[in-house]
């Protein structure tokens, strides 16, 4: 597996049940839509701390932000979380400490790491969370249920339908180029992984997936021992 020129990734994958983590790359990428679920998770959160359920309206924000990557939808829940000041005081308590909220409505230029991203995962799928457990059951569900013709990234290291995940990309204006970014939990042979993988300078949005899920099978890899996938080791 060969990375563009361009093209720059880094990998975080988890083992929950032996602690176990492997990564790849670091430093700071654009997060594009999956800060969808760093919104959603920071708005229950919110609602949490206020002894309150989410309202019909934000459910269905929630609902289309999440399945569909709806973008209007994400900018109404933006808003109600308190942008940018509400996301990062959220990511202080979920232990987000590299992941800055991105300017006014500009939630897409969240900035963070794969190492974050991994935490963030851990937020939303481990038992050890500020979360409760029927907050992570609402948003473990919808990202089970995402549109079909986003059903591409991380699950491409699953067995079958066995994911929940959340995919970004976005082309920038300046360059050209893609970011293309996917985080989730796949289950393998009946074991769960949990696994975020960033780029950024993709030639081709279809060139960004491959990378993503190139990366993410390799990163898997590392823990099943699938021997072919192993040697698709990342390189320059």
């Amino acid at each position: 597996m060969s990375v563009e020129d361009s093209a720059v990734v880094s990998a975080a994958v988890l083992d929950p049940d032996s602690g176990e983590s492997a990564s790849y790359g670091d430093g700071a990428f654009d997060t594009a839509s999956i800060v969808k679920v760093d919104i959603l998770a920071t708005l229950l959160l919110q609602a949490q701390d206020a002894d309150r359920h989410l309202t019909a309206r934000e459910k269905s924000y929630a609902t289309s932000m999440i399945e569909n990557s709806d973008n209007a939808s994400a900018s109404a829940l933006w808003r109600i979380i308190g942008k940018a000041d509400g996301l990062d005081a959220a990511n202080e308590r979920l232990g987000l400490t590299d992941t800055e909220g991105g300017d006014d409505m500009l939630w897409g230029l969240t900035q963070t790491t794969a190492a974050d991203q991994l935490t963030l995962l851990q937020q939303v799928f481990g038992d050890d969370s500020e979360l409760s457990e029927a907050s992570r059951t609402y948003l473990q569900g919808l990202m089970g249920q995402i549109a079909v013709d986003q059903h591409w990234g991380v699950s491409a290291a699953a067995d079958g339908s066995g994911w929940a995940l959340k995919n970004g990309w976005l082309p920038r204006s300046r360059t050209g180029l893609w970011d293309i970014n996917s985080i989730g939990r796949v289950t393998v042979a009946g074991h769960d992984y949990l696994v975020a993988v960033l780029s950024k300078g993709n030639s081709t949005q279809a060139k960004g997936i491959s990378l993503a899920e190139a990366v993410a099978r390799a990163a898997v890899s590392v823990f099943t021992g699938d021997g072919a996938s192993a040697s698709a080791t990342v390189s320059p």
